[in-house]
């Protein structure tokens, strides 16, 4: 980007003074707000009823007749896509089309609230020996050809493969959670809100001398109370005279904040198994170094090139041609720029020209209503400074829609 056009663009992105919020926390669609104020949320009858359909071709097209799926010490989300339970310690689910669907859970406080949230399915408690039920339950039901979705520990899984074959239906679970329904894109929308909240109290919260610990207690606190979890808050701080670290990271340290620094963030909170993705930069008690106003504009100039290509039926190579206006900058990334989310970290996993994600570009389009980050996280060449920005958005046929209402802009705080 040359001097003429980074002036243009500063004129039309002027950074954000002061520490107010830059979004209503929380402001919900009526539909959205129905979702929130039920005791344990569930999807529609018809939506479940879709998954287990997609379940059921998966199955036939492996060839099995039963299907496991698996969560084992809170790894593994396929039981409550299928289900509704978010399997905590462990949880065998056994899903045979058209049959009543059996579950044993892990630990005996554990049960009484997995019976109620999976009041139309046998949910039994694990008794510390739930894989010697699970072999009985399958057994039971006369199963031959098992298919496994989710983290089975080795040591079971060869145990099960002495009574049945066994094939693994991962690929085709994730196939399945990269195209959202409608219903899955309201409670995204929902983690959106919680996140963009998040944002809104760092922005409002954070001054000198706070250490980034502090920092991420104050984002969480802007939406527990709603009902929201935390999947990621990773925020770092450092001088712009300075700086020691160009991308934000995943643990907090003790630094405290000063005036002069610059400030970046990607936050997510969930929904239940459904979260938004927020990444800003701001600068505390004083305008952007050169250096940093130019990453920024950089950031800014990715993220606006790159979705406006975003459509359905885009193509890898486009994403990537998109990008180029970093290298003409003088910059590169650090941070995958786009990659699909929302029940995963998902293809298209997509670097840019001076860094590619992988040897080659995944073999595939933009597809509707699937859902994708786009977060330019624009460094040096040395990697001596960084900035990052941008979102989670929605595929259209068109184009795409913004799934979060944080405003975007170089925040000025403290």
């Amino acid at each position: 980007m040359n001097a003429d056009k980074r002036r243009l663009h500063r004129a039309k992105r002027k950074p954000v003074a002061g520490n107010r919020s830059p979004v209503a926390p929380l402001r919900l669609a009526p539909r959205l707000k129905a979702i929130m104020a039920k005791e344990y949320p569930r999807f529609s009858d018809a939506e479940y009823a879709r998954r287990h359909k997609a379940l059921a071709a998966a199955m036939q097209e492996a060839g099995a007749d039963t299907l496991l799926v698996v969560t084992e010490n809170r790894s593994g989300n396929a039981p409550q896509w299928v289900t509704g339970w978010p399997g905590t310690v462990e949880a065998y689910v056994v899903f045979r089309p058209g049959e009543k669907m059996w579950m044993t859970v892990e630990w005996v406080n554990h049960y009484p609230l997995a019976k109620k949230m999976c009041a139309d399915m046998d949910v039994v408690w694990g008794g510390h020996c739930g894989p010697e039920k699970l072999l009985a339950e399958l057994k039971r039901r006369g199963a031959r050809r098992v298919a496994v979705i989710g983290p089975l520990r080795a040591a079971r899984y060869r145990a099960l493969e002495q009574h049945f074959q066994m094939v693994s239906l991962d690929a085709q679970y994730i196939r399945m959670r990269m195209v959202k329904s409608e219903e899955e894109l309201d409670w995204i929308r929902i983690g959106a809100a919680m996140s963009d909240a998040g944002l809104a109290a760092l922005l409002a919260g954070a001054k000198p001398g706070l250490t980034e610990r502090e920092l991420g207690a104050i984002v969480e606190s802007a939406y527990i109370k709603h009902g929201g979890t935390t999947m990621i808050h990773y925020i770092g701080v450092t001088s712009m005279k300075k700086p020691h670290i160009y991308v934000p990271p995943q643990h907090h340290s003790p630094r405290k904040v000063k005036k002069g620094d610059m400030a970046f963030c990607e936050l997510s909170a969930y929904w239940w198994d459904y979260a938004g993705q927020v990444l800003r930069t701001f600068t505390v008690g004083a305008d952007a170094t050169p250096l940093y106003r130019d990453l920024y504009e950089t950031a800014e100039a990715a993220f606006d090139a790159v979705t406006k290509v975003a459509r359905h039926g885009t193509t890898m190579q486009e994403i990537v041609d998109a990008t180029g206006v970093i290298e003409k900058s003088g910059f590169t990334i650090c941070d995958d720029l786009m990659h699909g989310f929302g029940g995963g970290y998902f293809q298209p996993i997509i670097g840019s020209m001076s860094r590619p994600a992988g040897p080659k570009l995944p073999d595939m389009t933009l597809e509707e209503n699937m859902t994708v980050v786009v977060q330019p996280n624009v460094i040096t060449r040395d990697h001596s400074a960084g900035v990052q920005v941008g979102e989670l958005i929605r595929v259209t046929k068109t184009g795409f829609e913004r799934l979060h209402r944080a405003k975007r802009g170089l925040f000025r705080v403290g």
